[in-house]
């Protein structure tokens, strides 16, 4: 029987006493306790405490706006259908024009927008945002996508879908208002006002937040055009946005390709005030475009579409699955299980408002950055979650950087969990065409318990990379393999994000014939973000002890170093 076979090769994931780490621990932790994400229902001391907003709801929770029941006037909406039909006209001729419009960048070819054809052909009465610290984001691409046009207009057009096939990008999305909902009950004509936050993962990246109108147009047959633009309220209206970054017309053209495939045509084009200094780290990734541009969309829904073509293959495949996952249902439900993990992850880096950071001095010049949440989803341990990150740059490239740590035999040399034992893939499924993109399930050698595997996910594209890890215990990973539903089973992910510096290329040799690898190659280094999920279980206030603060921090912290070390870079 199947599940016999998985548990006969199952076993403990870490067995992994805290006393074997690096001796910075200043508290004793059990290993069963941090193995299950948890610091443990007692320990927690009564010494000195942090005080840190105890945020309510989970972290996947949406904040309570103030814009129940909008009540927009008619005029408004005449107003409204004038701004998306105008936007529509200025993103066709953005998506079908190139000079004087376009330009191509002699530093990597990627399209620039000519501000000065841009303000002649496109007057505005004014600028929304007229002062020094305004700058303009704008670019265009273009790329085949394994989805029809019906099926991308429909995910679009749902705030909730296009809140799932971008969780890297989109931390939060909500349609306020269907103004129009399209002609004969298709979405040709539709147009919502909607609200949206864009994430970049690291706690050291704000989001941004936008109110902008969603309009979607049938061109003909096969083709489709979807716009987003700000519009404008005035400032005593509930919608008047208290963080003014404007979105100019920016959207997509989709176009019905053989095969069920589509060509996407995307432009990003936005007015960003920048409140705070762009964090040092992320300043030529967010200034040169590249950390909300039109290329890290088209590659994002690429992957994800590759991702769900994988789910819905009907067969199975003994090279991709070992023999484990015993049915086309059971690769499904572990599909959406791991799916569900990125977003919980996603969702716990991010500073969308319901997740305030707090600095820890230490480990480096940018700090552990700490924030703690009420976990009440059915899907995620019950309790209080402390979320713990910290961002570092490498003189390595994210290409590199990635393989590391998806090698299950370099893992040993990061997880300072695991103290040093080999971890097997016992399940593997892949995710798309990319040999990164998969879902896996490990399980670590010469482990006191074997109760507990490993459940990852790692994907990759031009734009960056996620790997993706969590603690499952047998049963729960019995019951998505042999195709249950998975959405009960409790998830508390941690993980790594890279990205390339943004920094012009450096040389550094990566050539390959994926253009994954050779965009990725075209940055001098990489950021990563180090994140690590921890359930406090009894907290009787919003003041976490220091000692637990503590102990993730160092956590974090020699974590760090074991990656630099394995990496061969200097320590400081």
């Amino acid at each position: 029987m199947q599940l016999d076979r998985v548990s006969s090769i199952a076993a403990k994931y870490i067995g992994r006493p805290i006393s074997q780490l690096p001796p910075v621990q200043p508290v004793h932790i059990s290993s069963l306790d941090l193995s299950m994400g948890s610091f443990g229902g007692q320990g927690m001391g009564s010494g000195p405490s942090l005080d840190l907003d105890l945020l309510p709801g989970s972290s996947s929770a949406m904040p309570i706006m103030p814009f129940q029941g909008t009540g927009i006037s008619d005029m408004d909406k005449s107003l409204m259908a004038d701004v998306a039909a105008n936007a529509l006209d200025e993103l066709l001729r953005l998506l079908q024009t190139n000079e004087p419009l376009w330009m191509k960048s002699t530093t990597d070819g990627r399209d620039v927008l000519n501000l000065e054809s841009y303000e002649r052909i496109f007057p505005r009465a004014n600028s929304h945002l007229k002062n020094p610290n305004v700058r303009i984001e704008a670019s265009r691409d273009s790329g085949v996508v394994i989805m029809n046009s019906l099926a991308l207009v429909d995910i679009f057009m749902d705030s909730n879908k296009w809140m799932e096939l971008f969780p890297t990008i989109v931390s939060m999305a909500r349609t306020l208002e269907v103004l129009s909902s399209g002609m004969m009950g298709g979405h040709s004509g539709s147009l919502q006002l909607m609200y949206g936050e864009l994430q970049v993962l690291s706690p050291l990246v704000p989001t941004r937040e936008f109110y902008f109108l969603r309009y979607c147009q049938q061109i003909e047959q096969g083709s489709w055009a979807i716009v987003d633009v700000s519009y404008d309220f005035p400032r005593d209206n509930q919608f008047a946005p208290q963080n003014p970054s404007h979105r100019l017309p920016s959207g997509c053209l989709i176009q019905d390709m053989p095969n069920g495939y589509s060509k996407v045509t995307w432009v990003e084009h936005v007015e960003i005030e920048d409140k705070t200094p762009t964090h040092r780290l992320y300043r030529d990734l967010i200034h040169r475009g590249l950390a909300f541009g039109a290329e890290r969309w088209l590659a994002t829904l690429q992957r994800m579409c590759e991702r769900f073509a994988c789910l819905m293959v009907k067969g199975t495949s003994t090279r991709d699955l070992g023999g484990v996952i015993p049915s086309p249902d059971g690769k499904r439900s572990m599909m959406k299980l791991a799916q569900r993990m990125v977003n919980n992850f996603c969702a716990s880096i991010s500073t969308s408002n319901g997740h305030r950071w707090t600095t820890l001095s230490g480990l480096n010049e940018v700090g552990v950055r700490v924030t703690i949440h009420k976990n009440t989803d059915p899907g995620q341990p019950n309790g209080v979650v402390l979320s713990a990150a910290t961002t570092i740059w490498l003189p390595v490239s994210p290409q590199n950087v990635f393989n590391f740590f998806r090698d299950e035999r370099t893992r040993p040399q990061w997880d300072v969990l695991s103290n040093g034992n080999a971890v097997q893939e016992v399940a593997h499924i892949a995710n798309g065409p990319h040999p990164g993109n998969c879902i896996s399930v490990l399980r670590a050698f010469n482990t006191s318990q074997n109760n507990m595997l490993i459940l990852q996910e790692s994907c990759i594209d031009s734009s960056g990379s996620l790997v993706i890890y969590c603690p499952v215990d047998l049963p729960a990973i019995n019951i998505a393999m042999s195709g249950e539903d998975p959405s009960y089973i409790p998830l508390l992910p941690s993980g790594f994000t890279i990205s390339p510096d943004g920094r012009q290329d450096q040389g550094d040799g990566a050539s390959s014939s994926s253009s994954t690898t050779a965009s990725m190659g075209r940055s001098g280094g990489s950021l990563i973000t180090v994140v690590f999920q921890i359930l406090v279980s009894s907290l009787p206030s919003a003041k976490l002890n220091l000692e637990s603060v503590t102990t993730v921090n160092n956590l974090i912290g020699n974590t760090v170093q074991q990656i630099k070390a394995a990496l061969n870079c200097p320590s400081s």
